[in-house]
């Protein structure tokens, strides 16, 4: 059947269009090639100014990983949940338009607006992975979650292409900005983009499922979460998923957060290495839809193992990487498979949980996908320095993701899973 989109889900899908530009531009493109030519010129080496990201990414995951669960059961409160998630988006937002106004000289405060632009963007997406039960049904969730990806990535191309436009004519001297401004309207075009096409989500998009105040909230909610951490243990199935999900988010999230820095410890340029990001866009898009439409046909846990495959490929690749061929080779490979893990990973989980209590169950979603995003830079950093190599440090993510597909072999699929606990 043809998915016919609600009001409400169109706007729920329309962040991912607008939070998109900050995850190519800031997360993996513009902004960490501008960071590492500031390093450069500071003297860092290539491995060291890597390992300074990957150090930079678990600091603030770490920081949003503590705070995740905590604000996840205070905004199950009516009408909380759109409050926090205000407020993360707009740290987000103006973070992202504060990048342009850094002196490019000054690496160290580059990482450290780019760490509360990270906390913004990530916590604000806590908050509307969570809108998803609000907005969708079980029946309907992986389609949904699959189409806001594939939007996201489809809407990710036009600032792209326009921050990229901008860059080549500078750095062509076709226009009168030096490579350092050009970037830097490449980061205020992320941040009105992201501003502008948020206004649906927040006109259409509501809390629907909540629990009803009540006095000394933050104590109750503290109450609440030890509660829910005991409760989360009675669902075997649940939990289960939470621990596959730790261990191959974490080498997704880290191959996604540190390529460009790979392909430029490799000696690619900056323009064969945004024009590789930008076909990695044009990729996923469909892949996501793809995804999306296999998983309700042949399961959903099914297409998430076809999503670790092709990462643990990506990572023997990636290995042996010494070409600009090689980069584009991975990227496709990439492309393929990164909105469709995410998106299937979101609407698994959103189809256990218990819907008035979703921002508490995926408050432990973040949990786990945030503290995985600890380890999996720091094992790419750590192995970086000590062996010298990039490549050394992508290949260790491998374990990541055999981890996961083991632990997930033992998940039950979500067609089949009734969330009540076992006694």
């Amino acid at each position: 059947m043809k998915l016919r989109l609600t009001t409400e889900e169109k706007s729920w899908a329309m962040y991912d269009w607008a939070n998109s530009a900050y995850s190519i531009i800031i997360t993996t493109a513009v902004f960490p090639l501008f960071y590492k030519a500031a390093a450069t010129d500071a003297g860092i080496s290539g491995a060291d100014s890597t390992a300074y990201l990957g150090y930079t990414i678990s600091i603030f995951t770490f920081i949003l990983a503590m705070l995740g669960p905590i604000l996840g059961t205070i905004a199950d409160y009516k009408g909380m949940k759109k409050k926090f998630f205000t407020f993360f988006f707009i740290l987000g937002a103006g973070s992202t338009a504060f990048l342009a106004f850094v002196p490019a000289d000054n690496w160290l405060m580059l990482l450290i607006v780019y760490t509360f632009a990270a906390l913004g963007s990530t916590g604000a997406n806590v908050f509307y992975d969570s809108f998803l039960t609000d907005v969708s049904d079980s029946e309907r969730m992986n389609r949904v979650s699959a189409f806001g990806y594939g939007i996201g990535y489809i809407g990710s191309c036009i600032p792209f292409i326009l921050s990229i436009a901008i860059i080549m004519l500078a750095q062509f001297e076709l226009i009168p900005l030096s490579m350092t401004n050009a970037s830097r309207a490449a980061f205020l075009i992320t941040a009105v983009w992201w501003i502008v096409f948020s206004i649906p989500m927040f006109r259409h998009v509501k809390q629907r499922f909540y629990i009803e105040p009540e006095a000394q909230p933050i104590v109750k909610s503290f109450r609440r979460l030890a509660g829910t951490f005991r409760e989360i243990r009675k669902y075997r199935g649940l939990f289960l998923f939470l621990l596959a999900y730790f261990f191959y988010i974490d080498g997704v999230g880290t191959i996604i957060s540190m390529s460009t820095a790979y392909g430029s410890d490799l000696g690619i340029g900056s323009t064969s290495l945004l024009l590789i990001l930008f076909m990695t866009q044009v990729i996923a898009a469909p892949f996501s839809f793809l995804y999306g439409r296999l998983a309700d046909r042949f399961g959903t846990k099914q297409l998430l193992y076809v999503g670790i495959a092709v990462y643990t490929v990506v990572c023997i690749y990636a290995y042996f990487m010494d070409s600009v061929l090689d980069f584009w080779v991975l990227a496709m490979l990439v492309g393929t498979s990164q909105g469709g893990i995410q998106a299937l990973s979101r609407s698994y989980f959103g189809r256990l949980v218990p819907k008035e209590n979703s921002n508490e169950f995926f408050g432990f979603y973040n949990i786990f996908g945030k503290f995985a995003s600890i380890m999996g830079p720091l094992l790419v950093g750590v192995t970086a320095q000590m062996t010298g190599n990039t490549n050394a440090g992508v290949f260790s993510l491998i374990i990541l993701f055999i981890i996961g597909g083991i632990v997930l072999y033992f998940v039950p699929d979500p067609s089949r899973y009734e969330p009540v606990p076992e006694n």
